[in-house]
């Protein structure tokens, strides 16, 4: 992946650009740029500006998306995504992919992992989850237990368990009623906007009998993200926020997160 516009005159190699082989052509003058980003062929010319060069992209390819790394002072990647083992396994549905673009800052959104309160206040759990959190580094994991409500009018526990490997990839993964899972990347696109991008699949066991209660399952999560939307699209964020006893993590999520900026 490369940076939109050519050195040269600025036009947009996404508007026109042709792919040859490891390369790209600009559309403006037919400039070619191979997969490092230096210029390696003007059709009219014969010497090359030093300076005709693209910024380049680190990207790989896991769990079904592609993933761009962004450094602020150009830094490789110093760790890995991890490959996913729900995804693409026999009986776990394919992933349903749902986007919005949501007037709020995604660290307000991610704080829901350590948010606990807000599970029954916002989503309806039976008890305030018990919450556990693990620090390792770029990887932020915390586990939560709380009873929830079932079919039939049943009572059962749920277990909810959300890993962040670093600011941009995050995995949700669900025990209770039937199992989900959960990929959270949101990208920010200005100070004000973010695009949500949610992938979930769901573990039927390959049993056509709980394809029904696997598009509820589903349906329900969407419906559980939407919930939150007023309030991240109309609250303020406060750097030093007025925390009681039984409030969560925030700081140590704040703390963590802090290393990436």
């Amino acid at each position: 992946m490369f940076d939109a516009y050519c050195p040269h005159l600025g036009a947009h190699l996404g508007v026109g650009g042709v792919v040859e082989g490891e390369s790209i052509r600009c559309p403006f003058h037919a400039w070619r740029f191979g997969s490092e980003g230096s210029c390696v062929e003007i059709p009219y010319a014969s010497r090359i500006p030093p300076l005709a060069k693209l910024r380049p992209w680190p990207v790989v390819e896991k769990n079904g998306l592609i993933l761009a790394h962004h450094h602020a002072d150009g830094k490789p990647p110093s760790y890995e995504v991890p490959e996913v083992p729900q995804i693409g396994r026999s009986g776990w549905t394919p992933l349903f992919i749902k986007h919005w673009k949501v007037r709020a800052r995604w660290l307000d959104m991610n704080e829901n992992c350590v948010d606990s309160a807000h599970f029954k206040y916002v989503h309806g759990t039976l008890t305030i989850p018990d919450l556990e959190v693990d620090v390792d580094g770029h990887v932020f994991r915390t586990e939560s237990r709380f009873d929830q409500k079932a079919p039939g009018g049943r009572t059962v526990q749920g277990r909810l368990v959300t890993t962040d490997y670093g600011p941009a990839f995050q995995t949700v993964e669900i025990d209770g009623i039937i199992g989900a899972l959960l990929l959270n990347t949101s990208t920010p696109i200005d100070e004000d906007y973010t695009d949500v991008s949610f992938a979930y699949s769901v573990e039927t066991g390959g049993d056509p009998a709980k394809q029904g209660l696997a598009q509820a399952v589903l349906d329900d999560l969407v419906e559980q993200f939407e919930n939150d939307l007023p309030i991240w699209e109309n609250k303020a964020c406060w750097k030093r926020p007025n925390l009681c006893e039984a409030d969560g993590d925030f700081g140590k999520y704040r703390k963590w997160m802090s290393q990436f900026f």
